[in-house]
């Protein structure tokens, strides 16, 4: 069966008029229903707070609404919820790729719901001993799924199940269920729907139509308060019209109460400004994909480049972005973007006139080398500028020298040694790390270095500009100013930390271009304070380490793997873990913890920055996988399985557990003894929750999601990247149906064109060979077409009634 595989990219960027009318301290929350997944840094002192943070996720479950909270902190009572946005799943598709202005709208308890409920309705016909007939209304409630964390714990819910007309409300209610989001009921509730009248066809007719059309099953949850009062979780109705003698069962989403979210006062809470990218792909079975695939793998063959699937795709998408990430993620996979890459770079400089406008464009190139570079030197990114960056932004020293910029009491000197320092120290930093440069970049580098050389044979500084303009310009530099975006801080830096980057990241970009530390380079500056500040760096030493360091890292000499004194820094966050039961008494513990990753250990500490109290070398994890949330009624847990005991934690919410789970699967796939087989649950109280097994260390019940080693770090679902370039070009197909007209006319007349046509725009080298892809292209995305029709049929069809 195909997956249905979800992914949001998220930009917070500010708000603006927010309640109360005073200067308070603001922080976002982002929510998947009532599950907050992530949060901004706090905003101090302002009214209308600018976030400027982004939020890339898998979504690890199905979900209702995408939601936004605007809270203002505070420090001794609980933090106030000011307002939210709140977007349906079926709405996203609405604002996806653009940015919005959202109104803040009130938070209302009868309107934060989330989960689903399992019903079976009946109706049934009973005759009575004198022959009369009366209608019985069957309800089973069967079970529910995905309710909400009730002050971060499971429910104690409970249904009331209602019979609700113009003139009646029966109601009924089934058990609680303690602790546990996804209650089973199973509980059976009659209600009498009819009068008994004379058992006549006619006469049972008319009282089933005139008394059913009214009637609905009212079905609504609660969680049970015991000494508080009960919270409302939401409710569902149906029709009982709709049965008509017959019977179904379906699944429910629960809704908000109908008065619920309502309020005059909509307008005077704020707004918010969001940009959402929502992506949800159905990917087939990996055979469908077989020819598409093998014609875009086969793109940097062909000849000319211009008349590849490749390249035909960025030609046809509106925004270049678009193609640009599946594509290079499906070659990197397969090991075909470096041939790839080299083509059409070649095509690009061809185009280029002067040796110092070399690769500075946006062309498929450079996004290309750019999106090569964000997937595989994210860790190289880590190790070489992570701990500078730390320093900088955890003890940030003043490094304005614009004499415009300066404030009252600020010395420039200082400010500028200052720079100087973090400038001198960034640089020295980037300029050791070749070492650590991963191959697949060193490659695309001693690549585009030779093209280069071969296109301007006279400029002996072209094959350096080359490179520098990807390593310095648009990798090392761009990573300096947005530490957040390259996860080397969790948040968006301050103002004043924000503006020091800046400056360091502008020096960076001046140090790396090799041979422009001149006398007249220095007097082009626009800023004569800039011109002042890089006189300290115009010895032949920095033009010498830059040099050497761009021969290194465009060298296809093999290097060792890891050549790194250093393990890695992979994550770390807060989370719980259950004592391991070394002592009886701490055996049902669950405890708060700093948990660390790193490329040679996983451990927990008391608080950050302590010492470690527990250690799990990395070559020595079996197993990481998901736990039943039966196993404790938690949800969002997961288990790593070592020598000892295994270690159950929980994630504060559902896309942390993913990714941890990932993270922890990505640095131990490549150990020898890792488990085939494992217990999706706890053993407690002398057995196997999963299986009942009553030894303790009994082989696993279930196969482990994750067996087979991986020889890549890059973790990439190539169906899924082959899925969303189908995508586009079935968005295109338009462009891609003008763009074979056009193949054709310029194949038939050779003369000049005379007018712009629809296809000017175009790279057409080779009308005959760009014909022969688009035919291809178009003949592949119609078969696909077709298959992803019979799988929505057989969707459609076997989908029960209800209201998912």
């Amino acid at each position: 069966p195909p997956q249905y595989l979800q992914s949001f990219f998220l930009f917070t960027d500010d708000a603006k008029h927010l309640v109360p009318n005073k200067m308070r301290d603001f922080f976002c929350t982002i929510n998947l229903d009532q599950e907050e997944v992530f949060r901004t840094q706090v905003v101090e002192k302002s009214l209308s707070p600018y976030f400027g943070e982004e939020f890339y996720f898998e979504i690890p479950r199905t979900f209702q609404w995408l939601s936004f909270y605007i809270y203002d902190k505070s420090v001794l009572q609980k933090d106030l919820r000011i307002g939210k946005v709140s977007i349906k799943k079926d709405d996203l598709c609405n604002y996806t790729g653009k940015e919005n202005w959202f109104m803040l709208q009130p938070v209302d308890s009868n309107s934060e719901v989330q989960g689903k409920v399992h019903l079976e309705l009946k109706l049934n016909e009973l005759i009575t001993d004198n022959g009369s007939v009366c209608q019985q209304l069957v309800v089973q409630i069967k079970e529910c799924h995905g309710l909400p964390l009730i002050n971060g714990q499971n429910c104690d819910p409970y249904a009331t199940v209602s019979l609700v007309g113009p003139s009646r409300n029966d109601q009924k209610k089934t058990k609680v269920k303690k602790k546990t989001s996804n209650p089973q009921f199973n509980e059976t509730f009659y209600f009498e729907v009819t009068r008994s009248s004379s058992y006549t066809k006619k006469s049972q007719f008319q009282v089933e139509e005139e008394d059913i059309e009214k009637l609905e099953v009212r079905v609504d949850l609660w969680n049970n308060g015991n000494l508080v009062q009960d919270v409302f979780l939401g409710e569902i109705k149906v029709p009982v019209k709709v049965l008509r003698n017959d019977s179904f069962q379906a699944w429910y989403l629960l809704q908000p109460r109908e008065n619920g979210n309502k309020s005059s006062k909509t307008d005077d809470l704020g707004s918010l400004r969001l940009n959402i990218c929502y992506t949800e792909d159905c990917v087939l079975p990996s055979e469908y994909y077989a020819s598409l695939r093998n014609l875009l793998l086969k793109s940097s063959d062909v000849q000319p480049i211009s008349a590849s699937a490749a390249y035909i795709l960025s030609e046809v998408c509106r925004d270049k972005y678009d193609a640009v990430l599946p594509l290079v993620r499906l070659l990197l996979h397969h090991h075909k973007l470096v041939p790839f890459v080299a083509a059409v770079a070649e095509l690009d400089l061809k185009d280029t006139q002067e040796a110092n406008t070399v690769f500075r464009g946006n062309s498929l190139a450079t996004r290309c080398v750019d999106e090569m570079m964000k997937i595989v030197g994210k860790h190289y990114l880590k190790v070489t500028l992570k701990p500078v960056i730390d320093e900088i932004c955890e003890s940030p020293k003043p490094c304005e020298i614009d004499p415009i910029k300066l404030r009252e009491g600020d010395n420039v000197e200082i400010n500028m040694e200052n720079l100087r320092y973090y400038v001198d120290k960034v640089f020295r930093e980037i300029v050791r790390s070749s070492i650590s440069c991963p191959t697949l970049m060193c490659d695309v580098f001693y690549s585009l270095r030779h093209l280069a050389a071969k296109r301007f044979p006279n400029d002996p500084h072209v094959q350096y500009s080359a490179v520098s303009s990807f390593v310095f310009l648009r990798f090392f530099a761009v990573a300096v100013v947005s530490p957040h975006t390259f996860h080397l801080r969790p948040h968006h830096p301050d103002a004043q930390t924000s503006r020091t980057l800046t400056l360091i990241s502008k020096a960076i970009q001046t140090l790396g271009s090799w041979g422009s530390l001149t006398k007249s380079k220095l007097s082009s500056f626009k800023e004569t304070f800039m011109c002042e500040f890089f006189k300290a760096f115009q010895e032949e030493k920095f033009t010498e380490s830059v040099k050497k360091f761009l021969d290194d890292v465009s060298s296809t000499e093999s290097k060792e793997p890891s050549g790194l004194s250093e393990p890695v820094h992979l994550k770390e966050g807060e989370m719980y873990k259950r004592a391991q039961g070394r002592t009886r008494i701490g055996k049902k513990n669950f405890k708060k913890r700093w948990f660390c990753l790193t490329s040679r250990e996983f451990t927990y500490h008391k608080q950050q920055d302590k010492e470690p109290i527990f250690t799990i070398p990395i070559k020595n994890i079996l197993a990481v996988e998901k736990l039943d949330e039966s196993s404790f009624n938690k949800k969002n847990m997961f288990q790593v399985l070592h020598g000892e005991k295994p270690l159950y934690i929980q994630a504060n919410n559902c896309v942390e557990a993913s990714e941890w789970i990932e993270a922890l699967c990505r640095v131990t796939r490549c150990n020898q003894k890792r488990l085939s087989f494992y217990h999706p649950s706890a053993f407690l109280n002398g057995n196997w929750l999963c299986c009942k097994a009553t030894i303790e260390n009994t082989v696993g019940c279930a196969r482990c999601t994750a067996d087979v080693p991986a020889d890549t770090q890059i973790e990439i679902d190539g169906d899924r990247e082959t899925e969303r370039i189908y995508s586009l070009f079935t968005i295109n197909m338009s462009k891609l149906q003008k763009l074979e007209e056009a193949c054709g006319s310029i194949a038939v007349y050779q003369g000049p064109r005379k007018e712009p046509d629809d296809y000017s725009n175009f790279t057409i080298e080779d009308s005959v060979a760009t014909f022969h892809t688009l035919k291809q292209i178009i003949d592949i995305v119609e078969k696909l077409n077709e298959s992803h029709e019979k799988y929505r049929k057989k969707r459609s069809s076997s989908a029960k009634y209800g209201s998912e």
